[in-house]
């Protein structure tokens, strides 16, 4: 297998030529993005991704991910290269400051998202999904719910998912069956079974936090009556850090051609605890802006 080589002049080229990144983010107040910072930034995630990632292409392909009771095991290295991108502050790179993100330019981030899948798209798929899953919360989440679980995603502690398909339904979400029932103390319970769920359980990270479409209890029929819920695989202390365990789990690994070091998941909510994101009956809208 071919070992990856950034193609750094090639991206230099389009930034500073094509682009003018200098003048854009003049222009947008991100004067910080110095063309001196841009060049160590992205030379740094060339080496992440030529040293670290790209080894580990081939023994992901594999080894694979093996499932048992307690969880999924990723492919040998996946979890240590993890560890290394979250201490080097990539998942906070573009992040809002005030959740504890760098606020650095987002194109800066595609630079680094792109060499990421190019290196290795099984990996890649692991912090992307999380991407997914803070980009909803930030722009529908209740500040609470920011507080709870941006700063940790935005961190790299803890990963994302998002819950769309279900057995009976790929690009058909209208017909979607999973549940919400609302609970006394403000949660609902979600009760239902999600398939093709990429990075839904894994070894690389101490919580994952799904994004759930699911039905509230007399919702309309079609894609006018579904909902998004927040559901944690760990429910959150007050502190931050993880408490007990919530009702979702992974009941087994599906196997796509091509990426067979993610997890892709079947994934069982039996009335595990979310809390509602965005209007009622708004679901599909709050996932996909």
């Amino acid at each position: 297998m071919p070992e990856y080589k950034a193609p750094l002049r090639d991206i230099k080229f389009v930034m500073n030529e094509l682009l003018d990144s200098e003048q854009h983010y003049a222009n947008i107040g991100a004067e910080d993005a110095t063309p001196d910072m841009v060049d160590a930034i992205i030379g740094e995630g060339a080496k992440f991704c030529e040293q670290v990632l790209s080894p580990l292409n081939q023994v992901g392909d594999r080894e694979g991910c093996t499932w048992s009771e307690d969880g999924v095991k990723t492919p040998t290295g996946f979890k240590e290269a993890y560890q290394q991108y979250v201490e080097g502050g990539w998942p906070s790179m573009a992040a809002d400051p005030n959740y504890g993100g760098q606020g650095l330019p987002h194109s800066l981030s595609l630079v680094m998202s792109e060499m990421v899948g190019t290196a290795n798209w099984s990996w890649g798929m692991y912090p992307g999904l999380s991407h997914g899953a803070t980009n909803t919360i930030e722009e529908h989440g209740s500040e609470e719910q920011k507080q709870t679980y941006l700063t940790k995603l935005i961190s790299g502690e803890w990963t994302g998912t998002m819950c769309l398909t279900e057995p009976h339904c790929g690009s058909d979400l209208g017909t979607l069956r999973s549940k919400a029932e609302p609970n006394s103390d403000g949660s609902y319970s979600i009760t239902g079974t999600k398939i093709f769920i990429s990075a839904g359980e894994h070894d690389m990270a101490e919580n994952i936090v799904h994004i759930v479409l699911a039905r509230l209890p007399g919702a309309p029929e079609g894609t006018k009556g579904i909902s998004l819920f927040i559901v944690p695989k760990n429910l959150p202390n007050e502190d931050g850090s993880c408490g007990e365990r919530n009702a979702v789990s992974c009941g087994s690994l599906e196997h796509k051609m091509g990426i067979h070091g993610n997890a892709t998941c079947v994934m069982n909510f039996d009335g595990a605890k979310g809390w509602l994101i965005g209007p009622e009956n708004k679901g599909l809208n709050c996932m996909f802006t």
